[in-house]
């Protein structure tokens, strides 16, 4: 079996831009058990931070990603396919081989400063999360939030870390001025399922407590079920909403499953090993909800799949939070504050 306590997956696959390939075999003579492979980070100057995009399934067209690789070790994250730009494998690699960008406030700034920049929403930490255990210490997140707060750039968030409760008196000061949104990512309510399927991730109670405090800040927060596993965790998803919506959220969101290149490999492997009961019906409902195959890219069904049991995770998500009152008069928030760092004058 390939489980590696601690980790999200022990393997670590061949990334698809490699030319040449090879394969380990297990000749009997080592006995003892490998060392748990320790967290490295690579610290490398970026050249640019704003990344843009044009995807009709995703509510912002910029985003900013101060870290590559994740140290949460998400099994299912659709960012793992990313490493492989970087000549690391999306498997292992990608959360014990890090990379952070000490540079990328500074150059959000001088984005900012350039004649011509239009604001409008970006998303902090879209790819990789921007609260992973490493910001703890380098605080690139942080900074970040520093240079949005003086442009009064408006930004939307995604976490499954408790940790973003270091920089709330940075978000209200944000949310005064309708200039952020955050959600926290809620897999699970299990927390064995969520110890070896995210398993640095804050476990989910704790993410709960999270969505309480910044709301209780007066910060605007949701919660994305997200991914919904057929046959693993969807059948939590009304489940997840309620707590949700007892823990003060007023928005809600779901996404299915994605298994984009390595990840197919990833994703099964881990299947295997920790739920061998029920992998090939998890595979196959998933294949159901892909046109036949474990994954379809085609924009507007990437993020809900299609056919009938994709339907039917639809509908439950619609009667659920029509049944709580989620996602009631959500403000899109503001654009017109935006001022060029450095500008003369008080912020606010």
């Amino acid at each position: 079996m390939s489980i590696q306590r601690g980790r999200g997956t022990a393997i670590n696959p061949h990334n698809r831009y490699q030319s040449q390939t090879h394969q380990t075999e297990d000749d009997g003579w080592l006995q003892e058990e490998p060392g748990r492979p320790a967290t490295t980070v690579q610290w490398l100057p970026a050249r640019n931070i704003l990344t843009r995009n044009t995807s009709p399934d995703i509510p912002f067209d910029r985003s900013v990603n101060p870290y590559q690789g994740c140290e949460h070790g998400c099994i299912y994250c659709f960012a793992r396919p990313s490493h492989a730009y970087w000549d690391m494998s999306p498997g292992l690699d990608f959360e014990t081989r890090l990379i952070a960008k000490p540079n990328a406030a500074q150059l959000l700034r001088e984005r900012f400063q350039q004649r011509g920049y239009q604001p409008a929403p970006l998303c902090l930490g879209s790819n990789t999360d921007a609260y992973q255990p490493l910001e703890r210490d380098a605080k690139l997140s942080r900074a970040i939030l520093e240079v949005l707060l003086e442009a009064r750039h408006p930004v939307y968030m995604l976490t499954k870390n408790a940790l973003i409760e270091r920089d709330i008196d940075l978000l209200q000061e944000l949310a005064g001025h309708n200039l952020v949104s955050v959600n926290v990512s809620i897999t699970t309510l299990d927390r064995q399922l969520a110890r070896v399927m995210e398993p640095r991730a804050s476990q989910p109670l704790r993410r709960l407590e999270t969505v309480r405090t910044l709301v209780d800040a007066g910060i605007p927060t949701g919660v994305l079920a997200a991914p919904m596993i057929p046959a693993l965790n969807d059948h939590e998803l009304e489940k997840i909403l309620t707590a949700a919506k007892e823990a003060g959220a007023t928005s809600a969101g779901y996404t299915l499953l994605r298994l984009p290149h390595e990840l197919t490999q990833l994703f099964e492997d881990w299947l295997r090993n920790h739920y061998p009961d029920r992998a090939d019906h998890v595979l196959n409902l998933v294949r159901d909800t892909r046109d036949g195959a474990l994954y379809n890219s085609d924009w507007g069904q990437r993020m809900k799949g299609t056919g009938q049991y994709a339907q039917m995770i639809t509908q439950r998500f619609r009667l659920a939070i029509q049944k709580l009152g989620l996602n009631k008069g959500r403000p899109e928030l503001d654009c017109t504050l935006f001022r060029a760092p450095g500008q003369q004058g008080h912020l606010f």
